[in-house]
């Protein structure tokens, strides 16, 4: 293949405009190897006749313990008032049961950080993995709320 001269003279000074298709046919042909040898894998498999059985699986809904504390610290375990040093004993004895519960936490806005982090320290010791928390969404209406008007300013 020949390619144009920077001089300008003579018959080879027009530019070559064809398109170079060397490395686009050997793209292909790599590609075209690629597919010739993973075409094959992809359909291999092997020929089992599983057994069929005729049970159900067994749906078991794992069992939640509500765990509720208000603005004064006072915890109900089920909706039955509990003492905080009952709980370990309380959260060991669930731990070990298969499926394990969760725990729902539902504390009341204004419950201190302290009796909150002495439960979720006590049930996490006792080897609890599913612990959450309950809260209530936002009320939302159906239309926006429109903005309040300002003020009018005072006549004189």
């Amino acid at each position: 293949m020949a390619f144009g001269s920077f001089e300008g003279k003579g018959s080879g000074s027009h530019t070559v405009s064809e398109i170079n298709m060397v490395p686009l046919i050997d793209v292909m042909l790599v590609l075209l190897v690629i597919f010739i040898i993973t075409a094959p894998l992809l359909a291999h498999s092997i020929k089992i006749n599983m057994p069929q059985v005729a049970a159900e699986q067994i749906e078991e809904e794992p069992k939640t313990v509500d765990l509720a504390i208000d603005a004064s610290g006072a915890l109900f375990w089920d909706e039955k008032p509990v003492n905080i040093d009952d709980l370990p004993n309380r959260f060991k004895s669930l731990a070990g049961t298969k499926p394990q519960p969760e725990i729902r936490i539902r504390a009341d806005q204004n419950t201190r950080y302290e009796v909150l982090a002495k439960v979720m320290a006590a049930a996490r010791r006792s080897g609890m993995t599913r612990i959450g928390f309950v809260t209530t969404p936002p009320a939302t209406s159906a239309a926006p709320a429109a903005p309040a008007p300002a003020p009018a300013p005072a006549a004189h």
